[in-house]
């Protein structure tokens, strides 16, 4: 009679372990749903804010953008001292595309990365693969040549170069910037690039910048980077 009890107990402990396990099988798929969820939920919010631009779409989203984000000023800071600049309203493409950039952080992180000694310094690019993943990401488009308004390039301009692919209308890379540092300026550019704006404080800096050692391919032998570009009041 006892050895039937124990029998009994046994099975019915075997059971209730067997029931366990089960238990906790369920809880862990449980788990793994909410970490689902989680993980959709997630790469929702990781949804683009912005369409990726194309020369199809670029335009249109600027004219757009410009609208809503009527900054005007930039500050960007280098290795050798911060420079701050003045975009003009009436290159409303040009100005826009500058903010935008600064807003989405494209500019840190780049580099002077050419120097013409009394002449220019131009920057906004750099052969870092993270700049080119900024790039892939914001996208591929160029921007129109604007040199209707009577601008000049002065000491101190911010102006565009244009694109090195086949460009027959001179269209205008949206990445890259120079700042003329030539003393009397360098009028004879006129007509042939973008000007979108000027140095208001930092000249000093420029001038360090453009006077840094460069290779014969006017490329600095130690690299100038704008660590930072922020909007400033």
């Amino acid at each position: 009679m006892r050895l039937y009890v124990l029998l009994i107990f046994l099975l019915l402990l075997n059971c209730e372990d067997k029931q366990s396990k089960s238990n906790q099988n369920t809880k862990v798929q449980d788990s793994v749903a909410v970490k689902s969820e989680k993980a959709t939920a997630t790469n929702k919010a990781k949804k683009r804010e912005y369409p990726k631009l194309t020369d199809k779409n670029a335009m249109d989203f600027f004219l757009e953008y410009e609208k809503e984000n009527p900054e005007t000023k930039v500050r960007l800071t280098t290795d050798y001292g911060t420079i701050d600049l003045e975009l003009y309203t009436e290159t409303k493409f040009h100005r826009a595309n500058f903010i935008y950039l600064t807003k989405q952080g494209y500019f840190d992180g780049t580099q002077f990365y050419r120097v013409v000694k009394n002449f220019v310094i131009q920057g906004g690019s750099s052969d870092d693969f993270k700049i080119t993943k900024k790039r892939k990401r914001i996208g591929r488009y160029l921007l129109p040549t604007d040199a209707r308004h009577g601008f000049t390039h002065s000491r101190g301009t911010l102006s565009t170069p244009n694109a090195t692919i086949d460009n027959p209308y001179k269209l205008a890379s949206p990445y890259q910037f120079f700042i003329v540092q030539q003393p009397g300026g360098a009028s004879f550019l006129d007509g042939d690039y973008t000007i979108f704006g000027r140095v208001i404080d930092g000249m000093d800096t420029v001038d360090k910048i453009n006077a840094v050692p460069t290779d014969e391919g006017e490329w600095p032998l130690k690299n100038v980077y704008i660590w930072k570009a922020k909007i400033i009041d």
